[in-house]
């Protein structure tokens, strides 16, 4: 398997657990999931300046090869880093992977943020083997829709869906 830099946006305060849990899903042999996690690269303390953080936090987004945003029920609602990680990573043509925490397949428009409704980016639900996929194959998907100058939001088919088990 290619090697991904994956740069993991979400909510700190509610969302940390998910974030932990694909940490601990790509620990775990019992599951194929590999994240190879650009946050890993250096820490910035929570009260650091904005600058700093926003430097930091570009840096990493500058070594990452796909862009995962965690959609919990309050993600919509963060402007101050969340929404400014989207247009950076909008900016910089990253493949954005959009992981549904309620479990839906496809773009859920009322808890999605609204800077990510029309763009270019797949919807799955939070479990391992369909965020993997994603992970694996949808950096290449992207660049295909982007040369022919597709946008909004992409859903895998159900037959993906089965070809994992679900």
């Amino acid at each position: 398997m290619a090697y991904t830099a994956c740069y993991t946006c979400f909510d700190g305060d509610t969302d940390m657990n998910c974030y932990n849990l694909m940490k601990a899903w790509h620990k775990n042999g019992k599951f194929n999931f590999t994240f190879d996690n650009v946050h890993d690269l250096e820490q910035v303390r929570d009260t650091s300046a904005e600058e700093t953080i926003k430097r930091s936090l570009r840096r990493r987004l500058n070594a990452s090869d796909v862009f995962v945003v965690l959609i919990g029920k309050s993600t919509k609602y963060l402007y101050k880093f969340v929404r400014w990680e989207i247009e950076v990573a909008m900016e910089m043509n990253l493949p954005i992977i959009a992981i549904n925490l309620d479990g839906r397949r496809t773009i859920n428009n009322d808890l999605c943020p609204p800077i990510l409704r029309d763009a270019l980016a797949v919807h799955v639900p939070f479990s391992p083997d369909i965020v993997n996929y994603a992970i694996t194959n949808w950096p290449y998907s992207h660049r295909d829709y982007k040369s022919q100058r597709i946008s909004g939001s992409y859903r895998y088919n159900d037959s993906v869906y089965s070809q994992l088990g679900y």
